[in-house]
């Protein structure tokens, strides 16, 4: 059985560090992706890991989130550096069998944590 238990949001001011883990647990050859949803707004992509170990991020994390993941512990984790008021929202962790391309879909990733809250203060 599947299952995806995340771990490390918190309250950081702006500038602050976080790191999201997320242990997995039923799963063999599966990318990996992190999303955000502030509230009343959409799920909204953040990045993803391939299952060979391909880097995606999007525009607002590219230079400053880092997704990896450690295969030995079944794990997947995204480092959040300099944080921005903008960033706060609910952080979910999801999984989804290999396949090519498209790793922006919320509806492409069948399984899904139960998410952590994220909230930087300015």
């Amino acid at each position: 059985q599947v299952q995806l238990v995340e771990s490390g949001g918190g309250l950081v001011q702006a500038g602050g560090s976080l790191r999201l883990s997320c242990a997995a647990s039923g799963l063999s050859n599966y990318d990996m992706g992190w999303f955000r949803q502030a509230p009343e707004q959409e799920r909204e992509f953040v990045s993803a890991i391939t299952w060979s170990g391909g880097l995606i991020y999007s525009d607002s994390a590219k230079g400053r989130f880092t997704i990896s993941r450690d295969n030995a512990k079944n794990t997947v984790y995204l480092q959040m550096n300099s944080l921005k008021p903008e960033d706060t929202a609910v952080y979910y962790c999801a999984a989804r069998f290999r396949r090519s391309g498209n790793y922006y879909a919320t509806e492409l990733y069948p399984y899904w944590a139960q998410g952590t809250q994220v909230t930087v203060s300015s």
